[in-house]
């Protein structure tokens, strides 16, 4: 699937007959959503050469030149914080912000069909604070007590993303997903034998490599 950015909302191509029509490509044996436009302009060029005597058709057209109509369609983001709640002398700057971006977005995300989750992760977890989702007020509730303090579980934080957005692209398809990630420090604990750091930037790899 081919995902390009257009201003506040997200357009994707998509396979189904639902969508604006930008463009046509062979069918390929493919004969759904015909480009009937296309095919004539394929066809054309070739009508001298396909007019037979036994062959007295007004225009020919023939499997090769089928043409298969590309759609695009607007479609919802998936927005999601990823929080290091982690002791450091920035961290209530650090929350503050997140906390205010997430009620930002919400502000407007219902018109764009648009939803905004949180997760955070301190001492040796991660939590999903805030399910995706686009009511504010849901978001002022979730959101009013969040604990800090502690280490920094970089690798829990990154591994929960990674579910909580494949397990939204399951269930929403088109959508268009962005993380991001908020911390001023290294991850300090691991889900594995793996040093911390070095677990986190292979999650990370994971992450980006689905996308």
């Amino acid at each position: 699937m081919n995902r390009r950015s257009s201003g506040r909302r997200s357009q994707t191509r998509t396979e189904t007959k639902r969508g604006r029509y930008i463009q046509a490509r062979p069918a390929n044996g493919e004969l759904t959503d015909i480009a009937f436009d296309a095919t004539i302009r394929a066809a054309a060029p070739y009508q001298k050469e396909r007019q037979t005597p036994e062959d007295q058709l007004a225009f020919s057209i023939r499997k090769q030149d089928l043409q298969r109509k590309i759609r695009i369609k607007q479609t919802a983001n998936l927005i999601l914080f990823v929080v290091d709640a982690s002791w450091s002398m920035a961290v209530a700057e650090r929350m503050s912000a997140a906390k205010g971006a997430v009620l930002s977005l919400l502000t407007d995300a219902y018109q764009r069909r648009d939803r905004v989750g949180m997760i955070v992760f301190q001492k040796d977890r991660a939590q999903v604070v805030l399910p995706p989702t686009n009511s504010i007020e849901l978001a002022r509730r979730s959101l009013a007590d969040i604990p800090i303090g502690g280490k920094t579980p970089l690798s829990a934080g990154l591994n929960l993303a990674y579910e909580v957005i494949k397990r939204e692209e399951l269930s929403h398809p088109d959508m268009q997903s962005l993380l991001i990630l908020l911390t001023d420090g290294v991850g300090n604990v691991s889900i594995s034998r793996m040093p911390p750091q070095e677990e986190a930037y292979k999650i990370a790899e994971k992450i980006a490599g689905d996308k």
